[in-house]
């Protein structure tokens, strides 16, 4: 019966190649638990989006109008106005319709806003941008030839939080989320 010298071990070699087949496999896990990220922030600005739009048309039909956004071409600076009408205005006169409760920064998990709420409160999608807006009607009554639709347009800049709305086809806008 033949013996063994030297105690029993793994050598140098068979413990690289189990820690390098490790390291593959937590990269990859690892870049897919970031794509998956970032298709579920996608998904959840589109969601928003349309629930946005839907309390939109709902505050038309009451108004008469889009809330009014002034002659922002690029629609900065206006989701305050959107949380105002569509929120805000309903705590302040209770004969105002509340038209998207899940904006209540109080009991709101989904993180909507941008703080507490206040008439200034920014309306923000899943990368903590404020959501553009902007509508085909000026303030003053003319026409915003900057829209895409006919009503309102509104949209997220997306992950890298670049968009040019003026000119739909450039590269800055792929990733933007938009209801045009």
């Amino acid at each position: 019966m033949p013996t063994r010298r030297g105690s029993a071990a793994f050598t140098l070699i068979e413990l690289m190649t189990v820690i390098t087949i490790i390291l593959i496999l937590a990269g990859l896990v690892v870049s897919g638990a970031g794509f998956v990220k970032d298709r579920q922030a996608n998904e959840k600005a589109r969601v928003q989006i349309a629930l946005i739009s839907k309390a939109l048309e709902e505050y038309k039909l009451d108004v008469g109008s889009y809330p009014s956004t002034g002659d922002s071409a690029d629609g900065s600076g206006q989701s305050a106005i959107l949380f105002k009408a569509l929120y805000f205005d309903a705590l302040s006169d209770t004969t105002k319709k509340l038209y998207l409760a899940v904006l209540d920064p109080a009991v709101s998990k989904q993180g909507w806003t941008s703080g507490t709420a206040s008439a200034t409160t920014k309306i923000v999608d899943p990368w903590g941008i404020e959501y553009r807006y902007r509508t085909a009607i000026k303030s003053d009554g003319t026409s915003n030839n900057s829209t895409q639709n006919p009503d309102f347009d509104l949209w997220s800049s997306g992950k890298d939080q670049l968009t040019k709305p003026a000119t739909p086809s450039d590269t800055t806008n792929r990733d933007d989320i938009k209801n045009f």
